[in-house]
């Protein structure tokens, strides 16, 4: 490594070869475990679900009404009913009451709709014939028996749990979630009541909170001091785990250890991102577990664990990485960016100014630059930058609804452009 305590930073590496780089250092999970299927939404599938039994495991009526021999109902019509006798027990010339989910019962195959018939005492006046298999819902209409229902690989959804229930299963056999070690490191950092020259640690408490957001399992340790013994301990003692992550030690003082640590340890890949805030993060491996570097200030803490941590802890759990959620907003302020460096500006958006009568079915008579009379598009919501410089401000995340991201290719983007404003809290 240079010498960064002296030149700082003299090539930042693109996110996107960053993130291919840590892709490559990143082995998913494994192991694998049983649980019960109340406790599985979120986890992802280890093995195919296999129905233990067919649903529906009967052959139910599917209809109210009477449960007939076909046979019998043949050239039923208004005008020339074919009349059964209406009994408890079915058999020829018989008609047994049932309802929409009974056991069809045995010897009849088929049901008469109860609109289709005319109870006359114990006589039954049936109007329109039925085929064989009619307004039944047969076994395994819906799964049969030993059918996989969820392939594995499957994300367990709520809605997957009644199917589960259904055909028999009560636990599934899914992966693990990896572990992760969150060490926030910085001699200035306590737990409460700082002092001056003190702070409170709140990265690292922020960092294993979105870890189990994410789908993994964190360990947050205690506060770590700028030492190298102590730093080397630390990165030591969790090696055990599918992932480290540190927050803080990572930029260009005299007390960021962290990079060097590493490499005496093992290898940094890379350390450096043209991301704003957060170029002084990176990774690095030791002894085949990967290991995040994030940078101190909240700001920057709380983007790089992100774009590292977030595809990191989803790859290693065998999650999807699904795109961060968001909304359309009319800029209201510039935002400065560099090029070739990503910038994720903190923005709040203020709410849509158009009030959707529309909605209620109401008759407006709207006029808009682009549409005639009748017509409404809705206004967007303005997005208010907050706090573009100072990746120190922790405050501007409370303040902010989420981030624009510029890319690389632009410098900056103009009051009143059309933004994507991506939302940070957000499940999962």
């Amino acid at each position: 490594m240079n010498d960064r305590h002296e030149s700082g930073f003299k090539e930042r590496t693109r996110v996107a070869d960053a993130l291919a780089e840590l892709r490559e250092v990143l082995d998913p999970v494994d192991r694998t475990e049983r649980v019960p299927v109340t406790g599985g939404v979120g986890r992802v599938l280890a093995e195919d679900v296999r129905a233990h039994r067919p649903v529906p495991h009967y052959d139910r009526a599917a209809m109210d009404g009477y449960a007939v021999r076909a046979a019998d109902t043949f050239g039923a019509s208004d005008r020339s009913p074919e009349v059964l006798r209406a009994e408890e027990s079915p058999g020829p010339g018989r008609a047994v009451r049932v309802h929409t989910g009974s056991e069809l019962p045995a010897g009849a195959d088929a049901v008469v709709r109860v609109e289709d018939t005319e109870r006359r005492g114990e006589d039954l006046d049936v109007t329109a014939a039925v085929a064989a298999g009619e307004n039944v819902a047969p076994a395994g209409e819906d799964v049969a028996a030993d059918e996989t229902v969820l392939a594995a690989g499957h994300r367990l959804r709520h809605s997957d749990l009644g199917l589960c229930k259904a055909v028999g299963r009560s636990r599934v056999s899914v992966v693990e979630r990896p572990t992760v070690g969150v060490v926030p490191t910085g001699e200035e950092l306590v737990d409460a009541d700082p002092d001056p020259g003190e702070v409170v640690e709140t990265n690292g408490l922020t960092v294993a909170s979105f870890v189990e957001r994410w789908g993994g399992k964190p360990t947050y340790r205690d506060v770590v001091d700028d030492a190298r013994h102590a730093l080397r301990a630390a990165v030591e003692r969790d090696l055990t785990k599918d992932l480290v992550v540190t927050t803080g030690g990572t930029s260009v003082g005299e007390r960021d250890l962290l990079p060097e640590v590493v490499d005496d340890l093992g290898e940094v890949r890379v350390h450096g991102l043209g991301l704003k805030p957060g170029y002084p993060a990176g990774f690095g491996v030791v002894r085949e577990t990967p290991v995040l570097l994030l940078p101190g200030y909240p700001v920057s803490c709380l983007v790089t664990a992100f774009v590292l941590g977030r595809p990191a802890v989803k790859r290693l759990g065998r999650l999807p990485l699904e795109p961060h959620p968001g909304t359309d907003a009319e800029l209201s302020a510039k935002i400065a960016s560099e090029v070739g460096v990503r910038t994720y500006a903190r923005v709040a958006l203020d709410g849509s100014r158009e009030t959707d009568a529309a909605a209620d079915g109401a008759d407006l008579d709207v006029e808009t630059a682009d549409d005639g009379p009748g017509e409404r598009v809705a206004a967007l919501p303005t997005a208010d930058p907050v706090h573009t410089a100072g990746a120190g401000v922790m405050s501007s995340v409370a303040a902010a609804d989420g981030w624009v991201v510029v890319p690389e290719s632009r410098e900056g983007i103009p009051a009143g452009e059309r933004v994507a404003v991506q939302h940070w809290e957000f499940q999962p």
